[in-house]
C-alpha cells in the first residue's frame, strides 16, 4: 500500500554548479500549465493506485520556493484535494533555498499544512557557496530560519555538501560548528558526487576542478559524525541526523523498500510492486499528460528476487539495518537462508555487524557503503 507521496517542482532562479537533477531556469518557462498537469496527475494516479492515507508528503526540486503565492497556493490545494486528508500526523515537507523565502510563503505553506521545511544551505562559507554556484550567503541562512521560526515551523532540517572544491577540513568543521547553533531538528550531509552534465563535470574533464583526497574527503565523514554525535544528534542513516523523534520519516520509506507516488516532471513511483517513471523534460511530461492523463515512459514490475535485493542494499542505509524479523514477515524467507553467503563475506571484511535481531553496517562499513550495497545487486 502507497504510504508516501513524492511531488517535483523543476524550476530554479539559478542552477548550481554541481546539480543533476531535472531542473531548468524558472524564467519564461510555462509553471502554471506544468502545474495544471501535476493536479491532473495526481487525481489520475490515486484512481490508478488508490490510497487509504499517506504518512508523508515531500516537495522537492527544482526549488518549490521559487514559486510565487499565487502559484504556491493553486499547488497546495491540488495536495489537499488530491492527496488528503491532511493533518497533524503526516509529514508534509518542503525543501526551501535560504534567500527564496517571504513571511507570507511561509505562512501560506504552514496554514496549509506543511510542518517540516529543508533548507538546502550546503555551506556557510560565503566564497565556497559562490563558488558551487549557489546565490545565498551565510547570512540569508540564519534570516531564513528566524522567518521559519517565526511562522510557527517546529521542524527544520539543513542540507550540507563536504569535499566540495578547495574545501579545506577547517571549513568544514566551521560550517558544522556554525551549523550547530542554529538548533535545528534534522540535518543531511552528503559528500559531493561529480555528475555529467553539470558544470563541475566539464571542468573535471579539462583538469581545472580541484578537490580534497580522497583522505580528506573521509576525515571529514569522520568529523561529521563525531561532530553530530557528540551534540546529540543520532545518525540514523549513513547521511542522516537528528534530534530523537525528528528523523525525516518520508525518507525513511525509500530505505525501509515502502511503497510511495512520484508526482511530476522525471519523477518516480513505486506502487503495486511497480517501478514507475515519468518524462523528465517539461514540455514532454504535459504533453503526455494532455494525450494519455498520466506521464509514464517506463514501468518494471520488480520481482520477489529484485524486492528482496532492494530490501538489503536500501535497508542497509539505515544505522538499525535491515531487520530479521521484518524481513520473514515480508518475504516467508529467512534473510540468512537468502544472503547468508553475501552477509558473510561482508562480514570477514569487516563492514557488516550482525545481531540476533538484524545486519548493519559497521563503522568502517558506512565508509565503503556502496561497495557493501553493490555485493546484494544481482546475484539471486
Amino acid at each position: 500500500m502507497v504510504q508516501a507521496a513524492y511531488l517535483h517542482i523543476p524550476f530554479c532562479s539559478q542552477i548550481c554548479h554541481y546539480c543533476d537533477f531535472n531542473k531548468v531556469f524558472l524564467q519564461g518557462q510555462p509553471v502554471e500549465e506544468y502545474l495544471a498537469s501535476m493536479d491532473t496527475e495526481m487525481k489520475n494516479t490515486v484512481a490508478a493506485y488508490p490510497y487509504s492515507k499517506l504518512k508523508t508528503i515531500f516537495v522537492g526540486g527544482g526549488t518549490p520556493t521559487v514559486l510565487n503565492e499565487h502559484q504556491l497556493d493553486f499547488f497546495l490545494s491540488s495536495i489537499h484535494k488530491h492527496l488528503g486528508p491532511i493533518d497533524d500526523s503526516i509529514e508534509f515537507t518542503f525543501e526551501a533555498n535560504p534567500g527564496d523565502l517571504s513571511i507570507e510563503k511561509l505562512k501560506l505553506m504552514k496554514d496549509a499544512g506543511v510542518n517540516r521545511l529543508s533548507f538546502g544551505v550546503q555551506t556557510f562559507n560565503d566564497q565556497l557557496l559562490h563558488a558551487i554556484g549557489r546565490t545565498h550567503r551565510k547570512a540569508d541562512v540564519f534570516k531564513s530560519i528566524d522567518m521559519a521560526r517565526e511562522a510557527g515551523f517546529t521542524n527544520v532540517s539543513l542540507d550540507l555538501i563536504y569535499a566540495l572544491p578547495k574545501q579545506t577540513i577547517a571549513d568544514f568543521q566551521e560550517t558544522l560548528d556554525i551549523a550547530l547553533t542554529l538548533g535545528v531538528e534534522h540535518f543531511s550531509a552528503y559528500s559531493l558526487i561529480i555528475e555529467p552534465k553539470t558544470v563541475f563535470y566539464n571542468r573535471m574533464r579539462k583538469g581545472t576542478l580541484s578537490l580534497p583526497s580522497q583522505e580528506n574527503e573521509a576525515t571529514m565523514y569522520e568529523i561529521l559524525m563525531d561532530t553530530m554525535t557528540s551534540s546529540n544528534y543520532k545518525q540514523y542513516e549513513i547521511s542522516n541526523f537528528a534530534k530523537p523523534g525528528y528523523e525525516s520519516k518520508h525518507n525513511l520509506t525509500y530505505w525501509n523498500n515502502e511503497e510511495y507516488y512520484g508526482i511530476g516532471a522525471g519523477a518516480h513511483s513505486y506502487v503495486n510492486g511497480k517501478r514507475i517513471a515519468n518524462a523528465g523534460p517539461i514540455k514532454k511530461y504535459m504533453t503526455k499528460i494532455a494525450e494519455t492523463g498520466l506521464p509514464y515512459i517506463d514501468t518494471n514490475e520488480v520481482s520477489i528476487n529484485e524486492m528482496m535485493e532492494e530490501e538489503l542494499f536500501l535497508g542497509l542505509r539505515k544505522t538499525a539495518g535491515v531487520s530479521k524479523e521484518h524481513f520473514h514477515l515480508k518475504f516467508k524467507r529467512e534473510l540468512m537462508d537468502v544472503f547468508g553467503e553475501q552477509i558473510t563475506e561482508q562480514k570477514s571484511k569487516g563492514l557488516l555487524e550482525e545481531t540476533s535481531d538484524a545486519v548493519r553496517l559497521t563503522h568502517q562499513g558506512k565508509f565503503l557503503g556502496n561497495e557493501v550495497f553493490q555485493a546484494f545487486i544481482g546475484l539471486i
